[in-house]
Protein backbone atom coordinates (compact mmCIF):
# COMPACT_ATOMS: atom_id res chain seq x y z
CA UNK A 1 0.00 0.00 0.00
CA UNK A 2 1.46 3.35 -1.03
CA UNK A 3 0.58 6.92 -0.14
CA UNK A 4 0.41 10.25 -1.96
CA UNK A 5 4.19 10.77 -1.71
CA UNK A 6 4.60 7.90 -4.23
CA UNK A 7 2.48 9.58 -6.92
CA UNK A 8 4.26 10.17 -10.22
CA UNK A 9 3.26 10.55 -13.87
CA UNK A 10 2.33 7.26 -15.54
CA UNK A 11 1.59 5.47 -12.26
CA UNK A 12 -1.43 3.16 -12.50
CA UNK A 13 -3.75 3.17 -9.48
CA UNK A 14 -7.04 1.59 -8.43
CA UNK A 15 -9.52 4.37 -7.68
CA UNK A 16 -13.33 4.11 -7.33
CA UNK A 17 -13.24 0.42 -8.33
CA UNK A 18 -11.58 1.20 -11.67
CA UNK A 19 -8.05 1.54 -13.05
CA UNK A 20 -6.62 5.01 -13.66
CA UNK A 21 -3.24 6.26 -14.79
CA UNK A 22 -1.86 9.56 -13.49
CA UNK A 23 -1.50 12.04 -16.34
CA UNK A 24 -0.45 15.04 -14.28
CA UNK A 25 0.08 15.82 -10.60
CA UNK A 26 1.07 18.73 -8.38
CA UNK A 27 1.97 18.74 -4.68
CA UNK A 28 0.44 21.81 -3.01
CA UNK A 29 1.44 23.13 0.42
CA UNK A 30 -0.77 26.12 1.22
CA UNK A 31 0.11 28.60 3.97
CA UNK A 32 -2.85 27.44 6.06
CA UNK A 33 -4.17 23.92 6.34
CA UNK A 34 -2.73 20.60 5.28
CA UNK A 35 -0.89 19.75 2.11
CA UNK A 36 -2.63 17.99 -0.77
CA UNK A 37 -1.92 16.53 -4.20
CA UNK A 38 -3.90 17.79 -7.20
CA UNK A 39 -4.03 15.18 -10.01
CA UNK A 40 -5.51 14.45 -13.41
CA UNK A 41 -6.44 10.79 -13.80
CA UNK A 42 -7.16 8.95 -17.08
CA UNK A 43 -9.54 6.01 -16.92
CA UNK A 44 -7.85 3.07 -18.68
CA UNK A 45 -11.15 1.60 -19.86
CA UNK A 46 -12.92 4.70 -21.17
CA UNK A 47 -10.02 7.12 -21.74
CA UNK A 48 -11.87 9.88 -19.88
CA UNK A 49 -9.66 12.31 -17.90
CA UNK A 50 -10.94 13.47 -14.52
CA UNK A 51 -9.43 15.86 -11.95
CA UNK A 52 -9.05 14.62 -8.37
CA UNK A 53 -7.47 15.95 -5.19
CA UNK A 54 -5.87 13.66 -2.59
CA UNK A 55 -5.04 14.86 0.92
CA UNK A 56 -1.37 14.39 1.83
CA UNK A 57 -0.61 11.00 3.37
CA UNK A 58 -3.75 9.27 2.08
CA UNK A 59 -3.22 5.61 1.14
CA UNK A 60 -3.57 4.72 -2.55
CA UNK A 61 -3.73 1.30 -4.20
CA UNK A 62 -1.10 0.88 -6.91
CA UNK A 63 -2.20 -1.51 -9.65
CA UNK A 64 0.42 -3.83 -11.12
CA UNK A 65 0.51 -3.38 -14.89
CA UNK A 66 2.94 -4.72 -17.47
CA UNK A 67 3.86 -3.39 -20.91
CA UNK A 68 4.49 -6.20 -23.36
CA UNK A 69 5.74 -6.01 -26.97
CA UNK A 70 3.31 -7.41 -29.54
CA UNK A 71 3.08 -7.53 -33.31
CA UNK A 72 -0.16 -6.91 -35.20
CA UNK A 73 -1.20 -9.89 -37.34
CA UNK A 74 -4.71 -9.38 -38.77
CA UNK A 75 -8.29 -8.35 -38.05
CA UNK A 76 -11.25 -10.75 -38.16
CA UNK A 77 -14.81 -10.87 -36.77
CA UNK A 78 -13.55 -11.61 -33.23
CA UNK A 79 -11.27 -8.54 -33.12
CA UNK A 80 -7.66 -7.54 -33.70
CA UNK A 81 -5.12 -10.37 -33.45
CA UNK A 82 -1.68 -9.74 -31.98
CA UNK A 83 1.32 -12.02 -31.33
CA UNK A 84 3.80 -11.59 -28.46
CA UNK A 85 7.23 -10.77 -29.90
CA UNK A 86 9.14 -13.21 -27.67
CA UNK A 87 6.77 -16.00 -26.59
CA UNK A 88 4.68 -16.08 -29.84
CA UNK A 89 1.51 -16.23 -27.70
CA UNK A 90 -1.49 -14.75 -29.52
CA UNK A 91 -4.14 -12.45 -28.08
CA UNK A 92 -7.33 -10.93 -29.53
CA UNK A 93 -8.38 -7.46 -28.39
CA UNK A 94 -11.27 -5.11 -29.17
CA UNK A 95 -10.96 -1.95 -31.25
CA UNK A 96 -11.95 0.34 -28.34
CA UNK A 97 -8.70 -0.17 -26.42
CA UNK A 98 -6.39 0.56 -29.40
CA UNK A 99 -5.28 4.21 -29.48
CA UNK A 100 -5.18 4.50 -33.33
CA UNK A 101 -6.60 1.38 -35.04
CA UNK A 102 -6.86 3.14 -38.40
CA UNK A 103 -3.03 3.21 -38.69
CA UNK A 104 -2.42 -0.48 -37.90
CA UNK A 105 -0.79 -2.46 -40.70
CA UNK A 106 0.31 -6.10 -40.69
CA UNK A 107 3.63 -6.60 -38.92
CA UNK A 108 3.32 -3.33 -36.96
CA UNK A 109 4.96 -3.39 -33.50
CA UNK A 110 2.81 -2.18 -30.60
CA UNK A 111 2.86 -2.22 -26.80
CA UNK A 112 -0.10 -3.73 -24.98
CA UNK A 113 -0.64 -2.79 -21.34
CA UNK A 114 -1.88 -5.74 -19.25
CA UNK A 115 -3.29 -5.76 -15.72
CA UNK A 116 -0.80 -8.14 -14.10
CA UNK A 117 -3.24 -9.66 -11.59
CA UNK A 118 -6.08 -10.51 -13.99
CA UNK A 119 -4.06 -10.78 -17.25
CA UNK A 120 -6.57 -8.60 -19.08
CA UNK A 121 -5.43 -6.17 -21.80
CA UNK A 122 -6.08 -2.55 -20.83
CA UNK A 123 -4.68 -0.46 -23.70
CA UNK A 124 -2.83 -1.00 -26.97
CA UNK A 125 -0.46 1.78 -27.96
CA UNK A 126 1.08 2.27 -31.38
CA UNK A 127 4.45 4.03 -31.60
CA UNK A 128 4.14 7.85 -31.76
CA UNK A 129 4.93 7.84 -35.50
CA UNK A 130 4.32 5.23 -38.22
CA UNK A 131 5.52 5.19 -41.83
CA UNK A 132 2.72 4.57 -44.34
CA UNK A 133 2.47 4.72 -48.13
CA UNK A 134 0.02 7.11 -49.80
CA UNK A 135 -2.28 4.98 -51.98
CA UNK A 136 -4.45 7.80 -53.34
CA UNK A 137 -4.29 11.58 -53.50
CA UNK A 138 -5.31 14.24 -55.97
CA UNK A 139 -2.37 15.64 -57.96
CA UNK A 140 -1.08 18.98 -56.68
CA UNK A 141 -1.48 22.03 -58.93
CA UNK A 142 1.82 23.52 -60.05
CA UNK A 143 2.49 26.80 -58.25
CA UNK A 144 0.35 26.01 -55.19
CA UNK A 145 3.23 24.46 -53.24
CA UNK A 146 4.39 27.77 -51.74
CA UNK A 147 1.40 27.92 -49.39
CA UNK A 148 0.57 25.70 -46.46
CA UNK A 149 -2.38 24.15 -48.29
CA UNK A 150 -3.37 20.56 -47.52
CA UNK A 151 -5.20 18.00 -49.65
CA UNK A 152 -7.02 14.80 -48.61
CA UNK A 153 -5.24 11.49 -49.13
CA UNK A 154 -5.69 7.82 -48.33
CA UNK A 155 -2.86 5.71 -46.89
CA UNK A 156 -2.27 1.96 -47.23
CA UNK A 157 -4.31 1.11 -44.12
CA UNK A 158 -7.38 2.88 -45.53
CA UNK A 159 -7.16 5.87 -43.18
CA UNK A 160 -7.78 9.32 -44.62
CA UNK A 161 -5.49 12.19 -43.63
CA UNK A 162 -4.58 15.63 -44.93
CA UNK A 163 -1.17 16.00 -46.58
CA UNK A 164 0.74 18.87 -48.25
CA UNK A 165 0.28 19.41 -51.99
CA UNK A 166 3.81 18.23 -52.90
CA UNK A 167 3.20 14.67 -51.58
CA UNK A 168 2.03 12.32 -54.33
CA UNK A 169 0.57 8.83 -54.64
CA UNK A 170 3.27 6.23 -53.90
CA UNK A 171 5.25 8.45 -51.50
CA UNK A 172 5.94 7.20 -47.98
CA UNK A 173 4.99 9.57 -45.18
CA UNK A 174 5.39 9.65 -41.42
CA UNK A 175 2.05 9.97 -39.61
CA UNK A 176 1.59 11.04 -35.98
CA UNK A 177 -0.62 8.34 -34.39
CA UNK A 178 -1.63 10.56 -31.46
CA UNK A 179 -3.62 13.04 -33.57
CA UNK A 180 -3.57 11.49 -37.07
CA UNK A 181 -1.65 14.34 -38.67
CA UNK A 182 1.02 14.36 -41.39
CA UNK A 183 4.55 14.74 -40.00
CA UNK A 184 7.03 14.44 -42.88
CA UNK A 185 7.83 12.67 -46.14
CA UNK A 186 10.17 9.68 -45.85
CA UNK A 187 12.73 8.80 -48.53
Amino acid sequence: MANTADIKNGLCIEFNNDLYTIVEFQHVKPGKGGAFVRTKLRNLRTGKVIPNTFNAGVKIDIARVERRPYQYLYKDQSGYNFMHSETYEQVVIEEQIINAPQFLKEGQSVEILFHADTETPLTCELPPFVVLEVTYSEPGVKGDTATNTLKPAEVETGAKINIPLFVETGDKIKVDTRDGSYSERVK
